[in-house]
C-alpha cells in the first residue's frame, strides 16, 4: 500500500524560513552597503577594484595553498588512525575523543603563546645545529608551515567527529577481512576497501578545515602572517567598503568550494557496489 504524502507542520516552515533570513538578512545588508554609494548611486567599483588590490592574490592564494597542505596532512594522520583504533584498540576511543577535542577548550592566545615560546626557544638554542635551518623554514613568510601545524592541531576535533561518524556507519572489520581474504596487503585494504566507503566522511572532515582555514585569524595575525582573513582586516581600516565587498566576495569563494566538495563527498554507485561485494565475499569466507 501506497503510503500518503502527509503535509509537513506549519512549524517547520516557520524554522526553516526564521533561519534562512538569520542568515540571509546580513548578507544582503553587506551587499548593499557596497553597492550604494552616497551621492553617486549603485556602483559595483568596490567588486572592480579587489582583484587589482595589494596583496589580494597573494593572500588568497596562501590561504588556500594552506587549506590545501592542512586537509592533506590531517586526514594522514586521522584516517589510519581512526581505523586501527577501531579495529585493534576500542577501549582506547574515549582516550582518543578527549585528546582531539583539547583545541576547544585551549584558548587561541594561549595556543599562539605556546607556539612562540617554541620559535623563539628554538634559535636561542640551536642557531649551532642543523635544526636552526628548520626552525627558520617553518617560519617562511611565503608559506609558513608553523600555519599549517597549527591548523592541523585546530582542526583535529571537527575531523575526528567527522572520521567517527562515517566509521560508525560502516562495518569496517568486514570491509577489511574482505580485502585481506582477497590477497589484499594492509595498506590496499584501506585503501580500496575502507576509503571509498567513507567518502562522505573524508568530505565532511575536508569541509570543516577548508572553512576553519580560510575564516581563522588569531593565530596567523599573532604570529605575523598575512593569509586571506588577516588581509581583509587590514585593508577594513583604511577602505571599508572595499573589505565588505572582500568579504561577500569570499563567502562567496567558500560556499561554492564547500558545495565542490560536498558535491565530489557523494557515495558514488561503484563504491556501494563495492562495499556490497566486499560484505558478500566476507560472508562466504565465514561460511
Amino acid at each position: 500500500m501506497a503510503r500518503l504524502n502527509k503535509p509537513r507542520p506549519f512549524w517547520r516552515w516557520g524554522v526553516l524560513t526564521v533561519a534562512g533570513l538569520y542568515f540571509l538578512i546580513p548578507l544582503a545588508a553587506s551587499v548593499i552597503f557596497t553597492v550604494d554609494v552616497p551621492g553617486q548611486g549603485i556602483t559595483f567599483d568596490a567588486y572592480t577594484q579587489i582583484i587589482g588590490t595589494e596583496g589580494f592574490l597573494t593572500s588568497l592564494l596562501l590561504s588556500l595553498g594552506l587549506a590545501a597542505v592542512t586537509i592533506v596532512v590531517v586526514l594522514l594522520l586521522m584516517v589510519p588512525a581512526m581505523v586501527a583504533l577501531r579495529l585493534g584498540a576500542p577501549r582506547l576511543r574515549p582516550l582518543v575523543e578527549t585528546v582531539c577535542s583539547l583545541p576547544l577548550v585551549v584558548p587561541p592566545i594561549a595556543f599562539v603563546a605556546a607556539l612562540v615560546t617554541v620559535l623563539k626557544w628554538g634559535p636561542e638554542h640551536l642557531a649551532r645545529t642543523p635544526f636552526f635551518q628548520t626552525f627558520m623554514a617553518l617560519q617562511n613568510p611565503s608559506f609558513p608551515v608553523i600555519l599549517v601545524l597549527a591548523y592541523v592541531v585546530m582542526a583535529l576535533p571537527f575531523v575526528y567527529r567527522a572520521l567517527d561518524a562515517g566509521l560508525r556507519a560502516v562495518d569496517v572489520r568486514t570491509l577489511v577481512e574482505a580485502a585481506r581474504s582477497c590477497g589484499a596487503g594492509p595498506v590496499q585494504a584501506l585503501v580500496k576497501g575502507v576509503l571509498p566507503n567513507l567518502r562522505g566522511a573524508l568530505m565532511n572532515a575536508a569541509f570543516l578545515t577548508l572553512a576553519l582555514v580560510l575564516g581563522e585569524y588569531t593565530v596567523a595575525q599573532l604570529l605575523g602572517f598575512r593569509p586571506f582573513a588577516v588581509w581583509i582586516v587590514n585593508v577594513s581600516g583604511s577602505q571599508a567598503q572595499l573589505s565588505v565587498a572582500v568579504s561577500v566576495l569570499s563567502l562567496l569563494v567558500t560556499w561554492v568550494l564547500l558545495l565542490a566538495l560536498a558535491g565530489a563527498g557523494g557515495r558514488t554507485p561503484g563504491a556501494a557496489r563495492a562495499g556490497k561485494a566486499a560484505r558478500r565475499r566476507s560472508r562466504t569466507t565465514k561460511g
